[in-house]
């Protein structure tokens, strides 16, 4: 897909004209991060994805990575394209100004990883879980940690990965049974063996920091005795030079449907030295300041997948030539009429845009509370983006990534047979974007941590700030004729959204199985409903600016549109997301296992 291009505008309209980002930066400490400014970095990072990661995409699909003698080889150019990164700076965008960092806000750095994974998502694995790895070891490690292994993975001289998954465990990481036996010096003998660890091993940069769970001899059994480590593939003299190679081996390279150009391995710990890192027998709740970072990450694979497809199938069918319109012949030239006058193609068309534009405004309005959460002066307004957060994260990760995988399916059947060609690179695309649903926590774990952990565990409290938010919006629109309708729509499935939580809250005290049965329905509407709140916002702000001249009205024209498509068509699944969720669990669990 070498054609492809950033999109830079509507990347510029959700951050400045939607979001007032500009005021946000202001609000914490970054007043000269101003409009101008984040404009020529975005241009500089597009003309890098462009040029250099795009034509890189294919070429990691094809070639994949190779294990050789015990060391992982990448695609052709992926190492050069590292390095270029590097050289540019921009691992050390959002990162603490104490270790190297630019210490610039945390959803500057997601955008520079929408603008650098959309077209080439293998390779931006590599940068992206680096720095999950520099947050985790920044909030729990010491300050001796911190300066040992910061400054070489802020720099991008060393990467880092999330070392969690084990063959018997999976998501059910209290059967985890990696071992960590305390040694003299004060370092840990590590042991075990770790699945599915993206980026694992590879040859772009000359050191990895593993951040390993595993388990203290006399831990109690399950979540409670699991501790949090740091284990790097080389070691780290206390001064950060590199020592001897440390006992962490690729064993394999798993062999996947896509994301070819990274490297998912097969870690074995062989009495390796490990770090403990936060207090014993609290790993899993630190890792999950890594883990809440790459769900994030993960809903913004959605967004690129979706993104990526709808610029090929946008083009192609103002290209292609098939048939004629029904209502007249549009293209009196030609022998047929470009497929994009149909309206089948433009339903899936629309489909694509509207989830394509609403997930990046999810994704910038989460991001822009994580800001807040972690910059603000204002404990109540700290406390309120930090809940906020955690409720729109799974949100975030599951509906973005299940939209994400819509999306582009619907990318490639625009094309019809020649999306099932290679060439295309709609059929790579798919393929990369299915693992999304699934890593970081299935569409079925971030379910039931939205429904069961964040909605009925808080009594219904987190749902507060949002509704508060979203009855603001509306009330907002009652003076405006063009928006009322809309209004009145998203006000009546916010009053809706509190029901359903009451009454599945009702009907688990009777089954638990309501929960699970719930779940994933639940989690979907949630979606819509947010991302009808965001269209919404959209819409008005699009009003806004076409009420005075501007340069561009047919990109304001163009959300109109979008919106008035989403609430239309889009919106009303979760009609039969509340039908489902009502029929309770009976009809999932009245048939015995053995009868399947």
């Amino acid at each position: 897909m070498n054609n492809y291009q950033t999109p830079l505008r509507d990347i510029d309209f959700t951050l400045f004209e939607l979001f007032d980002y500009t005021s946000h930066c202001r609000a914490i400490g970054h007043a000269a991060l101003d409009r101008e400014l984040t404009s020529a970095f975005f241009v500089e990072a597009a003309r890098f994805a462009e040029g250099v990661l795009a034509p890189l995409g294919p070429v990691g699909d094809q070639q994949g990575c190779k294990l050789v003698d015990g060391k992982v080889i990448t695609p052709i150019g992926f190492k050069a394209a590292y390095q270029h990164y590097c050289d540019a700076g921009w691992p050390t965008l959002s990162r603490s100004v104490a270790y190297g960092g630019q210490g610039l806000p945390q959803s500057l750095g997601v955008i520079l990883s929408e603008i650098l994974g959309t077209p080439n998502w293998a390779w931006g694995m590599y940068a992206g879980l680096s720095q999950g790895a520099m947050h985790t070891i920044e909030t729990h490690g010491t300050e001796q940690q911190k300066q040992q292994y910061l400054p070489a993975l802020i720099s991008g001289r060393w990467t880092g990965t999330m070392c969690l998954t084990e063959a018997q465990a999976g998501s059910d990481l209290g059967l985890l049974c990696a071992r960590a036996e305390p040694q003299p010096d004060g370092s840990y003998c590590i042991t075990g063996t770790k699945i599915f660890i993206s980026s694992g091993d590879h040859d772009l940069a000359e050191n990895i920091v593993h951040i390993v769970l595993a388990r203290l001899p006399d831990a109690p059994a399950g979540t409670k005795g699991i501790s949090l480590f740091v284990v790097p593939k080389i070691l780290v003299k206390e001064d950060g030079a590199l020592a001897a190679a440390n006992g962490v081996t690729c064993t394999a390279l798993e062999a996947k449907m896509g994301i070819h150009g990274n490297a998912t391995c097969v870690l074995q710990f062989e009495g390796a030295k490990g770090w403990l890192l936060g207090e014993v027998n609290k790993g899993l709740n630190h890792m999950f300041t890594f883990m809440n970072l790459a769900r994030v990450g993960s809903g913004l694979q959605g967004l690129a997948h979706a993104e990526l497809g709808y610029q090929q199938s946008r083009l192609y069918a103002r290209e292609r030539l098939q048939m004629r319109s029904l209502t007249g012949v549009k293209n009196i030239a030609g022998p047929a009429d470009p497929i994009i006058v149909h309206p089948d193609i433009r339903r899936m068309l629309l489909t694509q845009k509207s989830l394509v534009e609403g997930i990046r405004m999810l994704s910038y309005y989460a991001n822009i509370k994580m800001d807040v959460s972690q910059h603000s002066t204002n404990s109540d307004e700290c406390q309120q983006a930090t809940d906020l957060l955690s409720l729109l994260t799974p949100i975030v990760k599951a509906f973005s990534t299940e939209a994400g995988f819509e999306s582009a399916n619907l990318a490639l059947q625009c094309l019809g047979g020649h999306g099932y060609i290679r060439d295309w690179g709609l059929e790579q695309n798919l393929r990369d974007c299915r693992i999304a649903t699934l890593y970081e926590g299935t569409t079925g774990i971030q379910s039931l941590d939205l429904l069961g952990r964040k909605v009925l565990g808080s009594g219904g409290k987190t749902l507060e700030p949002l509704l508060d938010e979203i009855s603001q919006l509306c009330h907002m629109c009652d003076d405006n004729e063009q928006l009322t309708a809309h209004a009145a729509q998203l006000a009546t499935l916010s009053q809706e959204w509190q029901q359903l939580s009451m009454n599945i809250a009702r009907q688990a005290q009777h089954n638990p199985d309501e929960i699970g049965a719930a779940a994933v329905d639940y989690l979907m509407y949630s979606g819509y409903l947010v991302l009808a709140f965001l269209w919404l916002k959209a819409q008005r702000t699009a009003l806004q600016q076409l009420a005075s001249p501007v340069a561009d009205p047919g990109f304001y024209r163009a959300k109109l549109a979008a919106a008035e498509f989403y609430f239309a068509r889009i919106l009303p699944r979760t009609i039969s997301l509340v039908k489902s969720m009502e029929s309770g669990a009976d009809n999932l669990m009245s048939l015995a296992s053995a009868d399947f």
